[in-house]
This record gives structure tokens, sequence and C-alpha cells, in this order.
């Protein structure tokens, strides 16, 4: 049985007159949902386990806003975001790692003209930066020998932000094949969940999205798809479960791949 972690929020860190090193921002999908709490347990355990010095807000965070800037509702989304830079900026938060890439987008390019400016990275840049810096060891992996691992590029991480070689890197220090599909990088394709598509109902079609996704992650004939965003967790998930492959193939985070290669779950 695990050790459990204290996790401190930062109104009780600056109580207690300390400052973090990282403001640890859950998000609400990694707050709320059941699945997706699972992956804010991996970041906790593998930021402990590495010495990090960090803090969230708790009940202080609220949605960073980006489903209801992407919905068009502009006016909402400043709301949002006018109220947690205020949190943030009364914190004098200088640094903030997400496992949301939507959290990550909206924070670190659109928070500053608001007012609201952080170094902003991505928790698989953070987790790869650890692992480089050698204060995050893996074990040799062995849960993971003669696996093959395809990466699913969250869109505000790859396409909006470019980072592609982080993700890829965190996934190399397994013992597994990384494999790609077809449609990766710069071409890879939406999970269809972004732009607020996860909270409405499908549009008319043939095909959804994540269906097609899927696909395109079945035919690289890999045994785990590896994930970076919660939406896309969920949508990959679904999109296995439609193909009855959820014997065969696995969808995970890639904090929770790290994490139990670190022996940490």
């Amino acid at each position: 049985m695990s050790t459990p972690i204290h996790v401190p929020t930062m109104a009780q860190m600056i109580a207690s007159g300390e400052v973090p090193e990282v403001l640890f921002w859950v998000g609400c999908s990694g707050s709320f949902d059941d699945r997706a709490k699972r992956i804010t347990k991996a970041i906790v355990k593998i930021l402990a386990k590495a010495n990090v010095k960090f803090a969230v807000l708790g009940a202080e965070e609220s949605c960073s806003g980006d489903p209801a800037k992407r919905a068009g509702n502009e006016f909402l989304f400043q709301m949002q975001a006018a109220q947690n830079i205020m949190v943030l900026n009364g914190y004098d938060v200088k640094k903030i790692v997400t496992g949301c890439p939507h959290c990550f987008n909206t924070i670190k390019n659109e928070y500053p003209e608001l007012g609201g400016n952080y170094n902003v990275i991505h928790h698989t840049q953070f987790i790869n930066d650890l692992i480089k810096d050698g204060k995050l060891v893996i074990a040799d992996g062995k849960s993971f020998k003669g696996k093959k691992i395809t990466f699913h590029d969250p869109c505000y991480l790859g396409r909006a932000n470019d980072i592609y070689e982080a993700p890829r890197e965190a996934l190399m220090k397994l013992d597994a094949e990384l494999v790609e599909m077809k449609r990766c990088k710069a071409k890879g394709l939406c999970c269809g969940a972004g732009g607020a598509q996860m909270f409405k109902e499908a549009e008319p079609g043939n095909k959804e999205v994540n269906v097609e996704r899927t696909e395109d992650a079945l035919e690289a004939k890999a045994d785990i798809i590896a994930t970076g965003c919660p939406f896309c967790n969920t949508m990959m998930t679904d999109g296995v479960k439609n193909f009855n492959k959820e014997e065969e193939v696995e969808v995970k985070d890639i904090a929770e791949l790290i994490a139990e290669a670190a022996d940490l779950i």
C-alpha cells in the first residue's frame, strides 16, 4: 500500500512562510473526472518522488476558460481568466505545471494580454526534464518490455505550441518500442474533443472523429496508446471500446506510464 502524499495548497504553503518551486494547475478534468484523477495522482507522485516543491490552488482554482473561449463566449472567458489571474498574481506565481494542454495553451498564450504572465510548462515537458536532470529515475521498465507504444499528439500541445519531442523523449526512456501513427506530429489528427466539442452532441456525419483517430492507432499495431491530455484520453478510450479492443490496447497518460516505470504505482 503506497504512502499517502500530502499536497499543500498555495494558501497553506504561504501561511507557513514557504514558496513552492511550481504551482501544479490541476484543471477541471483532472479535478472532477474519475479517470483523469488517476492521471493527476500519477503527476503528484512523480513530483513528490523528484522532490519538487509544489502546491495546488485547491478550491481557489477555477476553470481556465478554454471551453468558453472556444465555444465563442469571450465575455465568460475573460471573467474566468480575470478571476484566476487575480488569484495567481496574489500568490506571486511564477512557474506553472499543468497536465492539460487546453489549460497550458490558454494560460501560456492568452492570459498575458489580460495581465497574467507565467512560465507555463506541460507535464510531459516537466517530466522529461526531471528524467534528463537525474531527479527522476526510471526502473528497468519491465512492464513495458516488448510492448509497442504510440503517442497521440494533443492539438494544443503539438500544432498549437510546436511541442512534439518532449513527450516522445520521455516515452523513449521506457523499455518499449515507440511507433508512430501515419498522421502524427504536425500532421496529427484531432481526437475530436477540442474546441469545446467534448461538451456537445456530435454533428451529422458517418463517423466520429475519435473513431477515425483510433483507427490510426490500431493500424500502427500499438499495445499502448499514450496520451498527454485528459480529453484525448477519454476520446481514445472510447474509440478503443468502439472496436472492442479494450483487452488488447491500453490508453494511458504519459505520467501514468512513467510513474509505473518508476515503481510509483
